[in-house]
């Protein structure tokens, strides 16, 4: 943990020298994928997890959607990443449409398959703003999930975190208190939803602090290249989207190259700003695709690491 006055050498250095000078690489990466829904889609996500691996990353995880189909892509391509990437995967597991009896199932296979990690969550039905209904013999909400699964296998299992609350709860204080039942529940770690400025991540880590909320919370990060998809998934998740960066990425819709650039440079500032107050964990929303959050890594000091007998 730093100490106060490692932080204040920090944001003096993160103020008066280049930023990503001479960082010395002391941080660690996980990065979140989602299943490929075509052949095309599923060889961009494999590019991206070979080019995301010798950063070895702490895990990379796979998102998780209700439907039938979507839960098979989801559990054939952490097998393949665990089977073939020799890369640890966690299977993002929902509450949506499933009894506890097809949860048991889902969680017993990843468990055979070697799946030993699991994202929890209750997950969202329908649009924005919609109320969850859960299945009338499933679980109830992320901290009934957590210990259900618990009850499966020992699975490592990490769950969700609103530093600007979660939508459906009645105020931020809500909000960590239901965090904290879900750690509590036995999951390991919180990963967060995405933000856009440090201090709302600093307020949240302060606030959890004072809740007596001691467990990992890695910081989420997405990368923006478009703000329109981003403002859609801000609005399921309570995030908000700064006024600024729509000026940012004005007139750039028909420059790929320059937006991503862009897109780089404000999610490296936040990551150094982050860096400043003390993270050293932090998690990538990919989108599957691994460019940003490559350079991202680089600029943090980040390098391809070898394995011994590799």
């Amino acid at each position: 943990m730093m100490t106060t006055l490692d932080q204040m050498r920090e944001a003096r250095t993160a103020l008066d020298t280049p930023l990503f000078a001479a960082l010395p690489g002391d941080i660690s990466a996980s990065f979140e994928f989602f299943p490929p829904k075509s052949e095309k889609m599923d060889a961009q996500l494999w590019d991206a997890v070979q080019q995301l691996k010798p950063l070895r990353p702490d895990f990379v995880s796979v998102t998780y959607g209700a439907g039938g189909s979507t839960r098979e892509r989801t559990h054939a391509t952490v097998s393949r990443i665990i089977r073939e990437a020799r890369i640890p995967a966690a299977a993002h597991l929902t509450c949506v449409d499933a009894s506890k009896d097809d949860i048991r199932a889902v969680a017993e296979q990843y468990w055979a398959d070697g799946v030993r990690h699991i994202v929890a969550l209750r997950g969202d039905a329908g649009e924005p703003g919609a109320p969850f209904v859960p299945h009338p013999n499933g679980y109830r909400n992320a901290e009934e999930l957590v210990r259900g699964l618990k009850d499966i296998a020992d699975f490592d299992i990490s769950v969700a975190a609103y530093p600007e609350k979660h939508p459906d709860a009645d105020c931020p204080q809500a909000d960590i208190d239901n965090l904290k039942r879900k750690l509590d529940a036995g999951a390991t770690r919180a990963i967060t939803q995405f933000f856009f400025s440090a201090d709302t991540f600093f307020r949240f880590r302060d606030a959890l602090e004072r809740s007596g909320v001691d467990a990992p919370v890695i910081p989420g990060i997405l990368p923006v290249t478009n703000v329109a998809q981003a403002r859609k998934f801000a609005g399921s998740c309570g995030a908000q989207i700064p006024a600024w960066m729509d000026g940012l990425f004005e007139g750039l819709d028909e420059r790929p190259a320059a937006r991503q650039l862009v897109a780089a440079t404000v999610a490296a500032e936040l990551c150094r700003r982050l860096y400043a107050g003390g993270v050293r964990q932090f998690h990538f929303y990919t989108l599957n695709r691994a460019e940003l959050a490559y350079a991202i890594c680089h600029m943090l000091g980040m390098r391809p690491k070898e394995r011994s007998g590799e």
